[in-house]
């Protein structure tokens, strides 16, 4: 009887061992198929835009729109401070340029005296500007080109 046993353990371990290598075999061909799929769309994607998921073309095209929309932005700044005359300090005069990637936009100035203070707004067109610029204001329009 315990020869009997014997076998019968020895029968079931060999169909354990057999079911656990087709389960590794099966797992390894699946492993090599998604290998060989994303190494194919990488190849591919360099020479074939159509190789690609719809999604990511999609992607693809949302960035490009949003890099055109983006130059119009007005996200070039600089601020420039400083004491507009001799007899008062704290650099409370400031002169702002606000541009997009082309150099159009305004320069903002604020004067600040002792007795009150005056806001100026020029158009900045191209990097500059039809209207004299003061030192403070062309320092802030040099200081806000990428």
């Amino acid at each position: 009887m315990p020869d009997e046993l014997t076998g019968w353990l020895a029968v079931a371990a060999l169909l354990v061992a057999v079911l656990a290598l087709l389960i590794g075999l099966l797992a390894l061909r699946k492993a090599r198929i998604g290998y060989r799929g994303r190494s194919r769309l990488r190849r591919s994607s360099a020479v074939d835009e159509r190789a690609l998921p719809e999604d990511v073309q999609g992607l693809r095209a949302e960035v490009q729109a949003l890099r055109l929309e983006s130059r119009d932005a007005m996200r070039h700044l600089a601020v420039v401070r400083y004491d507009a005359f001799g007899d008062m300090g704290g650099h409370l005069s400031w002169s702002m340029a606000l541009l997009d990637d082309g150099g159009n936009g305004i320069v903002l100035t604020s004067i600040h005296g002792r007795t009150e203070s005056r806001t100026y707004a020029k158009n900045i067109t191209e990097w500059s500007s039809d209207q004299t610029l003061s030192p403070e204001e062309e320092e802030a329009v040099s200081a806000a080109r990428p």
